[in-house]
């Protein structure tokens, strides 16, 4: 009873905590904006700054450029294109897509295969498979080459549909587009993905023959030795990487070692491990979790309390994704009072309140049987966190009915209800829906819960 309350709390969490990650971000960005575009001062204002502070979906990338233009400012394509790779970066596709939509507009912008490619992939993105296979049928004959073909076909992959991906590659191959690794890599990707190894070797065939494989080729055919535990094959890859003089990069070392790992082969591992860390960097900033997931795998405890010291002093401020990678490496590793003093340093610094990471030791107290803390613990999440959130909303100006519901939903979950709830709710200019009414009547049946005075 208690697992399936919190999996519907911390639902409710999840749903604020996005919401409170773009108001706090739009708040962080409008200051941002103001330093940078006011009167006088040091930085200046840029239309690619304006496209990526737009932040919320509703907002038109469309309209911000159209502004840009009526302000007598010039817009450059490389610009743009510049904007679109950072908005995909940071998985904010319908701006992205929005802004190569204004450009297949403009005809005074002259647009290359590859930045249809783009625009197609942005389609399969948002608005799904049938539309971006439209988008294909309808170029003219000249745009639908390797690049669009590619895009295509890369689409189906992550759809896992094979027997569109294989005919596409079988047209593909009569039009002689197979001259880049790029298809067969994805085509690698799709049966990895589904376990169908045995057609891996023929794809590898093929593109020695057409092409030559990358670095991507290679890592591929070693993720493949990994799931396999095949060192001696793995050995042979790595023989085939450096005879083509290709330069292993981290995620070369990170499947070695995991492969060594699960070998027991841990000298091995170690010496791995030596050569990813080298290639550590803030170009490559996700590689320094995988180091604390292989470290944590190895049970070495100095490895990664060392890995995140250098974490600390070479960025400014980690991330929720690698304040949970180490919260749980602490928590694998035993260390749950460490693994609790981080959490209470995540708390005070996030500004999205991502539930995965109290989700972490929340697991941990119910694994250990702690069901007395995990309760202490989910009530907390429940009632603080999710209060907080409201007031990172409401500085945002973006509380809602939904979101008023979704925390009264949390809190009845708890079997608990907040006070005043009517009365703040008229303070914020948010009318109650039958919803929320109902949910209100539930407090009459529940324990009355204590609220912050910040509310």
């Amino acid at each position: 009873m208690f697992r399936r309350c919190v999996r519907a709390s911390l639902f409710a969490v999840r749903f604020l905590s996005t919401e409170a990650a773009a108001g706090k971000a739009v708040e962080t960005t409008k200051g941002a904006v103001k330093s940078k575009g006011g009167g006088g001062g040091g930085g200046r204002d840029t239309l690619g700054y304006r496209l990526i502070g737009l932040l919320y979906p509703k907002r038109s990338a469309a309209v911000a450029i159209r502004k840009w233009k009526e302000e007598g400012r010039s817009v450059r394509k490389y610009e743009l294109n510049r904007v679109v790779r950072e908005l995909r970066k940071l998985k904010r596709y319908k701006h992205a897509l929005e802004i190569c939509e204004w450009m297949g507009l403009q005809q005074d912008i002259k647009l290359l295969p590859g930045d249809y490619a783009i625009h197609l992939d942005l389609i399969a993105k948002i608005r799904g498979l049938a539309s971006a296979e439209k988008f294909f049928a309808d170029l003219p004959d000249q745009l639908r080459g390797p690049e669009t073909c590619s895009a295509l076909l890369h689409t189906y992959v992550q759809n896992k549909l094979s027997d569109k991906a294989e005919a596409l590659m079988e047209k593909m191959s009569e039009c002689g587009f197979l001259k880049s690794p790029l298809p067969y890599n994805h085509m690698l990707t799709l049966y990895i993905s589904e376990g169908k190894f045995e057609k891996v070797p023929g794809i590898v065939r093929e593109l020695k023959k057409n092409a030559s494989p990358d670095i991507v080729t290679y890592n591929l055919l070693l993720s493949v030795c990994a799931s396999q535990n095949n060192i001696e094959v793995a050995g042979k890859i790595m023989r085939d990487i450096k005879k083509a003089k290709i330069d292993p990069d981290w995620v070369t070392y990170s499947a070695l070692t995991n492969l060594y790992i699960r070998g027991k082969e841990f000298e091995k591992a170690r010496s791995t491990l030596k050569e990813m860390e080298k290639m550590a960097s803030q170009k490559n900033r996700v590689a320094y979790s995988s180091l604390l997931t292989l470290y944590t795998n190895m049970v070495d405890n100095d490895g990664v309390q060392r890995i995140w010291k250098k974490m600390k002093s070479s960025f400014r401020k980690m991330n929720d994704a690698e304040y949970t990678c180490m919260i749980s490496s602490l928590v694998k590793l035993g260390d749950i009072e460490e693994a609790e003093k981080l959490y209470s340093e995540w708390g005070s610094v996030s500004v999205t309140g991502d539930a995965r990471v109290p989700n972490i030791l929340l697991a941990a107290y119910v694994n250990a049987d702690q069901i007395e803390k995990a309760e202490n613990f989910y009530q907390r999440i429940v009632e603080k966190g999710v209060e907080k959130l409201l007031v990172i909303l409401r500085n945002a100006g973006h509380v809602s009915t939904k979101v008023y519901n979704s925390l009264l939903r949390a809190y009845a979950n708890a079997g608990k209800m907040p006070l005043r709830v009517a009365e703040r709710m008229e303070k914020d200019n948010v009318p109650p829906d039958e919803e929320t009414r109902e949910l209100i009547k539930l407090a009459g049946k529940m324990c009355i819960s204590e609220v912050s005075g910040s509310l």
